[in-house]
């Protein structure tokens, strides 16, 4: 079953392309998604990498958690689930 991981710390130059490097030494990768602001469309810092397995999951938590990714230092963490927000 596949994994959703959360990729904070990244840099407003990085890249999908990038980014999927990255996570592609630690196995399959099912979908990938840096979240951009809606007017400006740039990065917001952080992005969501979904793994096809729980170990290629943990995999990619050891190799890339605390590493050095265009300047800026990445957290890699499970994701947690949405919370809901009361409507605005």
């Amino acid at each position: 079953m596949a994994k959703k991981l959360y990729v904070g710390g990244l840099s407003f130059d990085t890249t999908e392309s990038t980014l999927r490097e990255a996570f592609a030494q630690a196995g399959t990768i099912e979908s990938l998604a840096i979240i951009t602001d809606k007017v400006s469309g740039r990065s917001k810092g952080f992005g969501f990498v979904e793994m096809a397995s729980d170990e290629e999951a943990k995999k990619a938590i050891e190799l890339l958690n605390g590493k050095e990714m265009d300047g800026r230092k990445l957290t890699v963490n499970e994701a947690r689930p949405r919370e809901s927000r009361p409507p605005r």
